[in-house]
């Protein structure tokens, strides 16, 4: 049974009984906890908590999910794989524990014909808490399994909870047995991996006040209502019921098993470490290709950097199991060809996927390079201090800053006869990873108590939101907040959160800023500083008392939006949709919107793109968003539901959620725009005024961002570029048509001279150098020059060195010594001859032995070598130290 039937018969099993299917959120959720969504129930924490009212009773959804704990793990185990499906039903206050319980059953054992998944019940085992009998019982009455087939597991294994205060509740595991060949008999609690575990049922039936682990929180007392959150791993249930080993041999993940062993020659299933290399490859290509369909671009930092890690994997997989050409070009269209069946968009947007992957695949080219430079260097210092392994920091850095792998490093050192300090290595990536940790820990504790606003809410309702409608309002106070705590009055001078019954301030959201405006009340008047959301259906304002006092009790308020800042705002978010529709115009429909901010006359849009845009397309782009301005197309909006705007060819931002019963819809010109968005926009293009594009530039690998200004604050910038181009042809005594023209004469003749200056400068340098070969001091027999310029940086210094050692008598041992001193630091340049290296002189050595006098360090090889150090006042005795050294290797 392939993966997408498996995950079409268990949406179709819970859409028959009741339950709204939810279509898989975006891998990227505004979750400050969590870089991705790692499991099913993630999109309805909301719900859970009591953050949000849930529009269903029942749900069932097929999540797509990203874990990165154990990335280094993947390949070694048959459970861990970074991107899996996780199937769930959920019931909001509705059925309970028999429910969950029989759904699962029926699905689980039920005919293949009839739809089910067709196990065998008599293979089918379950674990319980051992305190939850009526699950116990539950098991036995509705399954029919026998007492010595239902376990028992404690809180560990058989309780579940979120790591913070919120619900929780006692869990039940279902199992399959895999038979005999697989490990011992007994259940779960004897062998996991011939009783692997498919779903685990939740039953959230606790309200927990304190949770220190697992295992330790305490119980403040029952929830309101009872609630049903499950998870089956799809990827689990699809290979036993393929009959596979493991999750890499499924229908969705082998295909790119199969095509790597075509490329690299070799066989899976030969080799015990090869086929972890091969596991390796087919999962982070898969899991790359889902990310990247989501939007995220490789980085060096957050989500951006996992990308990074899971292609640099895979790419040095293929390269150890020996092939060097470009792999994902090969492997990402297999992996497409098979997620496309339960997720069309990886197909429709692969244009965009394959050139951020390929980008990808190239840098990581030009850092192998880079990083084999950067190796040979480390290398070189080892063997200088006489050292046989690569410190544990040396290679820590070579992987953290550099992104070389270790397995890379590992196997270079081999080949040079070096080792590695692995257990060095391990502590700083231990480290490091505990940093992250301890950095997701105090973001968890950083959650906005949510309380005290849904409080408000439950007992006013949702916020009366007038923004489309108005920019006046006569409204009443239902709560003040400061500090997060309810207050009876706001003072002058004082900042604190206003909650209205009705309201025309927009709410930032949808990259647009908060309105601005002011709120009046008898006896004194408010700033509007900033408006949000902090739980949906509430708006809050943030103010500032300017005039009056301001009683929490207060019926009657005047809020007033700025007319100028909501006018520029429009201008400013509709120009955005316009700049977005040219950008896809110019460049192609795979040019999508990755982010985007506006305010009153500015917008900036970031979009998915591996390359510089040229002048030519800056300019076409601008000039597509102008004469849609000037076509004057019409800005309209309507609500439907998120499949019908998907149909309609509407766009939806990537990390965004979205409503699934209704969505705005905003088109300007018809289909050639149409996005979902929640914003204020212009009722005609012509509105927005101009739209002047003012930069492009990368933000990040695979991404770039374009920055405009529209309506007013465009003339303005206009303005100014004429009054610049004004100044320069009044400056330059030319015409505006031929200011380019004769900057460019103007650099063109500075450059000139600028070499001219540089010759005679090199000359002047290089004028002494004869003097001071013939001047050189003879020790035991080897020419030694050690001379100090004031006022040389490192590249004149360099050739002052090398130019000396040419001029020194041939065929007799020569060594240069330079030291430059320039704005207090310090320059060391060593070079040997041949001669002199056959007496045993490196330069790499002379160099060492001068840095610490100076202040620095340095190094290089034997024949050239370079270093720097901050301190100029011993440079005298760096140069005696020069004849030192010389005569001790030479025995002199």
């Amino acid at each position: 049974m392939e993966t997408a039937e498996i995950r079409r018969r268990f949406v179709a099993h819970f859409e028959r009984h009741g339950h709204t299917v939810v279509p898989s959120a975006s891998l990227l959720l505004d979750d400050p906890n969590l870089l991705f969504v790692n499991a099913g129930m993630v999109p309805f924490k909301p719900y859970f908590l009591g953050q949000e009212t849930p529009p269903w009773q029942r749900a069932a959804s097929v999540q797509k999910c990203v874990r990165t704990l154990d990335i280094e793990e993947v390949g070694k185990t048959t459970r861990h794989g970074t991107f899996f499906q996780m199937c769930g039903n959920f019931s909001f206050g509705d059925y309970f524990k028999e429910g969950a319980i029989r759904f699962a059953w029926t699905l689980v054992t039920g005919s293949v014909e009839d739809g089910g998944f067709g196990f065998d019940p008599e293979k089918i085992w379950v674990t319980v808490l051992p305190s939850d009998t009526e699950a116990t019982q539950l098991w036995h009455e509705i399954a029919g399994l026998p007492f010595e087939r239902i376990q028992e597991r404690g809180l560990e294994d058989n309780y579940w909870n979120m790591g913070v205060p919120g619900p929780g509740g006692p869990c039940s595991e279902i199992y399959v047995d895999r038979g005999p060949e697989y490990g011992p008999d007994g259940g779960p609690n004897a062998d996991e991996d011939r009783f692997l575990e498919i779903w685990n049922l939740v039953f959230m039936q606790e309200s927990l006040s304190q949770v220190r682990s697992k295992a330790d929180f305490d119980v403040e007392g029952p929830l309101p209502a009872r609630n049903i959150d499950t998870g089956m791993g799809l990827e689990r249930v699809a290979y036993l019921l393929q009959g596979k080993e493991n999750l890499y041999e499924i229908d969705e993940v082998f295909p790119v098993i199969e095509r790597a062993a075509e490329l690299t020659g070799r066989t899976y299933g030969a080799d015990p470490v090869d086929d972890v290399r091969f596991r390796v490859v087919a999962d982070h290509v898969r899991s790359a290709l889902m990310l990247i369909s989501d939007g995220v671009t490789p980085g060096n930092e957050a989500r951006g950097y996992v990308l990074r890690r899971l292609l640099r994997r895979a790419i040095r997989s293929m390269r150890l199991l020996g092939y060097d050409g470009p792999a994902l070009r090969e492997l990402l269209p297999v992996s497409r060809d098979r997620m496309k069946l339960s997720y069309p968009e990886v197909e429709s947007g692969f244009d965009r996927i394959s050139r951020v992957a390929y980008a990808e695949e190239e840098a990581f080219a030009k850092t192998l390079l880079a990083g084999t430079e950067l190796f040979d260097r480390a290398a070189q210092d080892v063997r200088g201090t006489g050292q046989s392994a690569l410190s544990g920091a040396q290679a820590f850095t070579l992987h953290d800053t550099y992104g070389f792998p270790i397995d890379l490093t590992l196997e270079m050192a081999s080949e040079a006869g070096l080792s590695v300090d692995e257990d060095g290595f391990r502590a700083l990536m231990a480290q490091q990873r505990e940093r992250a940790k301890a950095d997701a820990r105090s973001k968890k504790g950083q959650h906005a108590d949510t309380a005290v606003y849904r409080g408000v809410l439950d007992e006013h309702g949702p916020t009366d939101w007038l923004a489309y409608e108005t920019l006046e309002t006569e409204s009443r106070s239902l709560a003040l907040f400061s500090g997060g705590a309810p207050v009876p009055v706001l003072r002058a001078g004082e900042v604190g959160e206003l909650v209205l019954d009705r309201t025309p301030f927009y709410a930032e959201s949808g990259g647009q800023a908060a309105d601005a405006g002011t709120i009046e009340f008898d006896g004194g008047r408010l700033e509007v500083l900033d408006v949000q959301r902090p739980v949906r259906g509430l708006v809050v304002h943030q103010v500032r008392v300017v005039e009056g006092e301001l009683p929490a009790s207060t019926k009657a308020l005047h809020a007033r939006v700025d007319h100028e800042w909501r006018t520029g705002a429009r201008q400013a978010h509709s120009g955005t949709h316009v700049v977005h529709a040219a950008l896809r115009e110019v460049l192609g429909p795979s040019a999508l919107q990755s982010g985007s901010y506006n305010r009153p006359g500015y917008l900036r849009l970031d979009f998915g793109w591996t390359s510089a845009l040229s002048p030519a397309q800056v300019h076409d782009i601008e000039q597509v968003s102008n004469q849609a301005l000037r076509a004057d197309l019409p800005v309209g909006w309507q609500y439907m539901t998120l499949e019908q705007a998907k149909e309609w060819g509407a766009i939806a931002l990537f990390g965004e959620t979205y409503d699934d019963t209704q969505v705005r819809v905003v088109e300007i010109g018809g289909p050639w725009s149409r996005e979902l968005c929640g914003g204020t926009h212009v009722e005609h293009s012509s509105q927005i005024g101009t739209v002047v594009v003012t930069g492009e530039a990368s933000v990040g690998s695979g991404n770039r961002r374009i920055e405009a200004f529209t309506g007013v604050e465009g003339f303005a910038y206009l303005a100014r570029e004429r009054d610049v181009v004004f100044r320069l042809t009044g400056l330059l005594k030319t015409q505006p048509d031929d200011l380019v023209d004769r900057v460019s004469d103007l650099v063109e003749r500075l450059r000139s001279a600028e070499k001219e200056v540089e010759k005679v400068r090199v000359a002047q340098l290089l004028s002494g150098g004869a003097a001071l070969a013939a001047d050189a001091q003879r020790i035991g027999g080897v020419h030694v020059v050690a001379h100090r310029v004031d006022g040389a940086g490192g590249g004149d210094v360099r050739t002052l060195a090398t130019d000396v050692r040419g001029r020194l008598p041939q065929g007799e041992p020569g060594v240069v010594v330079v030291l430059g001193a320039l704005d207090g630091k310090v320059a060391v340049v060593a070079a040997t001859n041949d001669e002199a290296r056959a007496r045993g002189l490196s330069a790499n050595d002379l160099v060492r032995a001068v840095g610490p006098l100076v202040g620095g360090k340095g190094g290089g090889k034997a024949d050239v070598a370079q270093g720097g150090g901050t301190d100029t006042s011993r440079l005298d005795e760096a140069l005696a130290l020069v004849a030192t050294e010389v005569s001790r290797t030479v025995g002199a």
